[in-house]
């Protein structure tokens, strides 16, 4: 496969860009973003997919409404060739995304940031040393099946942990089985895993590979691709804490063509919408249901099936807290998003109503309340 094909074009594609030429009133080109700088995109576009940069009109810049409207890696875009052939091309739009990987914004300002978008398969990837941390992994799914992408689990540095039954036991405390979700593991040290994992990768398929610093995904990039084409460093000697090598997202297309997004490491993974916490804690929400109270807070109250699942062993504590931690993680942020200036509207709204309702009662006009 050549030019857009091979980057996943289809009809469903196409007829996005048509409808966007249409909205434009421009002549524009196929195109798929494969690496994005901080202000302005590379972009594989037109028939032979050659890449060449490219900005956001103004028009778009200004109809932008967030900054995760702007592309990402992996978003198919309609540019406007540079008349000349020179120069920039011109991004008129970014053509509606299939799914989308999205976390909280670093930092203190709340938005959102688009990791990766039109992702078919999300690689959650963690090392099998000191890394391996169960309660990061239910993180990661949380906002993996929130994209819409397909998540699995590449267990990588395998040459670290030979016991296969630890491995098991480590891995059961993130419940898999409520996927349930295919997982990995894989050495780029000793070929472990390799020839399986590169059956993951099918033509025109897109696979992002996200994970902390230091569990080796640029090393695994460039065995898949066969050259050294990704930077790799050490992780540190005494917590294995990875540094990072990888410092901007890339879509890189694979010799057996298929397409995967690197991505830096994430030192932050705050949750955006919160959607994927019912898959990535499936069993424990089926425990919810059989609560006594519908509201039941699976703290102290009684009745709670949570709890007892907690005490009679069926349940991980540590499971069932950081359920705890990320939802109250997500409602912090919502009332982030709300504003202080909602807030008020609210309790205002409260305020009018009961001085309705006052009023109501001392006005004998209306008849006794009823």
């Amino acid at each position: 496969m050549t030019g857009p094909v091979a980057l996943g074009w289809n009809d469903e594609v196409a007829a996005s860009l048509a409808t966007a030429a249409g909205r434009s009133g421009r002549e524009l080109i196929p195109g798929r973003v494969v690496i994005q700088h901080r202000d302005r995109s590379i972009v594989a576009a037109g028939p032979d997919a050659v890449e060449v940069a490219a900005v956001v009109s103004g028009r778009f810049r200004h109809a932008a409404a967030a900054a995760a409207d702007f592309p990402a890696v992996g978003d198919w875009v309609g540019p406007e060739p540079p008349a000349d052939g020179r120069g920039l091309a011109v991004v008129q739009a970014v053509l509606p995304r299939r799914s989308a990987f999205v976390r909280r914004a670093a930092g203190s300002a709340v938005g959102a940031q688009v990791v990766a978008a039109n992702v078919d398969v999300v690689l959650l990837a963690t090392s099998l040393d000191e890394d391996l941390n169960p309660r990061r992994l239910e993180r990661y799914l949380a906002v993996a099946w929130e994209s819409g992408a397909q998540p699995r689990l590449l267990l990588t540095k395998a040459d670290r942990c030979p016991d296969e039954d630890d491995l098991e036991r480590r891995l059961a405390s993130v419940a898999l089985a409520t996927g349930p979700i295919p997982w990995l593991a894989v050495s780029a040290r000793t070929g472990q895993g390799l020839a399986e994992l590169t059956a993951w990768f099918d033509p025109a398929r897109t696979v992002a590979l996200l994970g902390s610093s230091g569990v080796g995904k640029s090393t695994l990039i460039n065995r898949l691709v066969g050259a050294e084409r990704q930077v790799t460093r050490p992780v540190r000697a005494g917590d294995s804490r990875g540094r990072h090598a990888t410092v901007r997202r890339e879509l890189v297309r694979l010799p057996g063509g298929g397409l995967v997004v690197d991505t830096p490491g994430l030192r932050e993974l705050g949750i955006w919408e919160g959607d994927g916490l019912g898959d990535a804690f499936g069993e424990v929400e089926r425990l919810a249901e059989g609560c006594r109270f519908r509201d039941c807070r699976h703290r102290a109250e009684p009745g709670c099936a949570m709890r007892a699942a907690v005490a009679e062993g069926r349940l991980d504590p540590a499971r069932l807290g950081n359920r705890r931690k990320l939802r109250e993680e997500l409602a912090a942020l919502d009332e982030r998003r709300a504003g202080p200036g909602a807030h008020r509207r609210f309790w205002r709204s409260i305020r009018d109503a009961s001085k309705e309702r006052l009023a109501a009662r001392s006005d004998p006009s209306l008849g006794p309340e009823r």
